[in-house]
């Protein structure tokens, strides 16, 4: 950020994400556990990683910190360049939505919203930031005849590539998802990892959170997450 407060432009050749020394921690009561201790990686452009560890390892936690969900208690994360930790959170949003792609379990779908208008909400807190037309995204993710569809009114694999296309409304710097064929049948998992190595190789940074074995065949590189801290 200068001076005046505007968030500045960063170069196009630093990391897609890069993080350091991340340390986050929970108390209740007397109790103090800690989520992650140290985590520090990198996803550069072009490339996927994707990260494992068994269920408590702090996979989540991880993400939404590296989404600016979630604050660090200790470390930073930087997006394309620009630190998003440590900042209000108005200003990590603005990052979020010109930077980072995320795609949650819970999905990113407004119900009463069509496919197409969703894309176009998400696009309204980062105008201009992506060159491509609504429907040329949908016809990238498989949808090109399903932009006037409600949410409720699509199969499970059209559901979750049209999350995928509002994670990627504002062509992000990175993709940040959460289990995104956990509830996929075997074809339709491999359609999404299809869209994910296809963006990677375009050029974007690519990071998974997953138990799938599948997904993890598509990843330029593995992490192993336990008990916060990166093992392998």
């Amino acid at each position: 950020m200068n001076a005046s407060g505007t968030l500045t432009q960063q170069s196009p050749d630093a990391d897609a994400l890069t993080a350091r020394d991340l340390y986050r921690f929970y108390r209740a009561g007397e109790e103090e556990t800690l989520a992650l201790r140290g985590v520090a990686l990198e996803v550069r452009r072009g490339e996927s990683v994707a990260v494992i560890g068994p269920s408590g390892s702090g996979k989540s936690t991880l993400l939404a910190c590296l989404a600016g969900l979630d604050e660090p208690d200790g470390g930073t994360v930087h997006i394309g360049g620009e630190r998003i930790s440590h900042r209000p959170e108005a200003e990590r949003a603005r990052v979020r939505a010109r930077r980072i792609g995320v795609l949650l379990q819970t999905g990113n779908l407004i119900a009463h919203l069509d496919i197409g208008a969703n894309i176009r909400l998400a696009r309204t807190a980062a105008p201009g930031a992506s060159k491509q037309s609504i429907a040329e995204l949908l016809e990238q993710v498989g949808l090109g005849h399903r932009a006037r569809a409600l949410p409720q009114q699509l199969a499970g694999g059209e559901l979750a590539r049209a999350g995928l296309a509002v994670a990627l409304a504002n062509d992000p710097d990175i993709l940040l998802a959460d289990e995104p064929t956990g509830e996929l049948d075997g074809v339709t998992e491999q359609r999404i990892l299809s869209l994910l190595r296809e963006r990677a190789q375009g050029g974007d940074g690519v990071l998974l959170v997953t138990h799938s074995s599948e997904a993890v065949k598509i990843a330029d590189r593995v992490i192993t997450l336990r008990d916060g801290r990166i093992t392998s």
